[in-house]
């Protein structure tokens, strides 16, 4: 039996970064990211809000082996991704100590944990808007621009990855327990509020020059094991209302994405659907090398994210490889392993 084109493209790509890698050339010009805790790389911890992870015990199995402010124990998806392109650093948090001078020609992170497409979800946990995420990659483009001069400043702006994930909070955090949200709007009719803000996400980022973006679907929000503690009414299964409202917030993802692009001349926008994927790590852990899905490795597993995370937390394991959740919310770096891999195979397009 053949290899699909997927696959044969996963490989090429691949080998071309190992390529790259050893030539230190990386496949794009920079990686500039966006959006909630699963990409915050530690502009949180130079925010005044409780949601941080610049302690332990995140970060125990970075390279490092200290907490930067990543919600995991290790590497996110995103780190995968930079290594997998060819970069030699992680784009820095923007709001860092690290975020100046050349190091910002090859990108940065401007994502902030507990935001989403929703403004006021943000706001409600003091985190950075997803408007003042465009904001600050305005001003480093124009940090770039006074770097390099604007015609190569363009072609960094063109030829780069532009990544989002954005949404689990708008509903975890703050549709499902907010009534001034949940009782004036259905499931359906927030995730338009939503996808209209993507839509003009996307379409902002293109007038400033951006040609290549790729965002996440929704998550199986229902299976995070602190959904299940929180709506799951005492089940250990995953809650079936609130999967089908990320299924119906995806579909409404994939279309606006395929409107954008017929109508943005010259834009690559991908759809990274991480709902399958992680839905199978979850669903089959010993088919991927896991042995527990139901709960993080963090503290009982259930609930504990952020400043319940803490090196006080009872229960925490001490090795979280087997484990398909850090916290009650977010990946392991297993498992942000092999979420990277996917996004990688679908993201092709986006490299050439």
């Amino acid at each position: 039996m053949g290899l699909s084109g997927s696959v044969l493209g996963f490989i090429l790509v691949v080998a071309v970064s190992f390529f790259c890698v050893a030539h230190g050339d990386p496949l794009v010009p920079a990686l500039c990211i966006f959006g909630d805790s699963v990409v915050d790389v530690g502009n949180n911890n130079n925010l005044q809000t409780l949601i941080k992870a610049n302690f332990l015990p995140y970060g125990r199995d970075f390279v490092t082996h200290r907490p930067t402010g990543r919600f995991c124990n290790g590497k996110l998806a995103t780190d995968f991704a930079a290594e997998y392109l060819g970069f030699a650093s992680y784009p820095p948090a923007y709001l860092s100590q690290d975020a100046k001078g050349k190091i910002l020609l090859a990108g940065a992170n401007f994502a902030s944990a507990s935001s989403g497409f929703y403004n006021k979800t943000a706001k409600l946990y003091g985190a950075i808007t997803l408007a003042q995420q465009v904001e600050y990659y305005k001003e480093w483009q124009n940090k770039v621009v006074e770097m390099v001069g604007k015609a190569r400043a363009n072609a960094i702006f063109s030829g780069s990855i532009h990544l989002l994930s954005a949404g689990s909070s708008d509903f975890v955090q703050n549709y499902y327990i907010n009534p001034l949200l949940n009782i004036f709007y259905s499931p359906d009719r927030f995730s338009d509020i939503l996808v209209q803000s993507y839509s003009t996400f996307v379409q902002n980022l293109y007038g400033l020059g951006v040609r290549k973006i790729g965002v996440t679907t929704l998550p199986p929000t229902g299976c995070l094991p602190a959904a299940i503690t929180l709506f799951g009414s005492g089940s250990n299964r995953c809650v079936v209302r609130l999967n089908g409202d990320a299924i119906s917030f995806n579909n409404k993802l994939n279309s606006t994405s395929q409107d954008l692009q017929s109508r943005l001349p010259g834009l690559k926008l991908v759809v990274f659907d991480i709902y399958q994927p992680l839905l199978g790590l979850i669903t089959k852990p010993t088919d991927n090398g896991f042995f527990e899905s139901r709960k993080g490795c963090c503290g009982t597993g259930t609930l504990e994210t952020s400043v319940l995370c803490n090196e006080r937390s009872i229960g925490t394991c001490s090795n979280a490889t087997g484990y398909v959740f850090w916290d009650g919310f977010h990946p392991s770096e297993s498992a942000n392993q092999i979420l990277a891999q996917d996004l990688l195979e679908k993201g092709v397009s986006l490299i050439s």
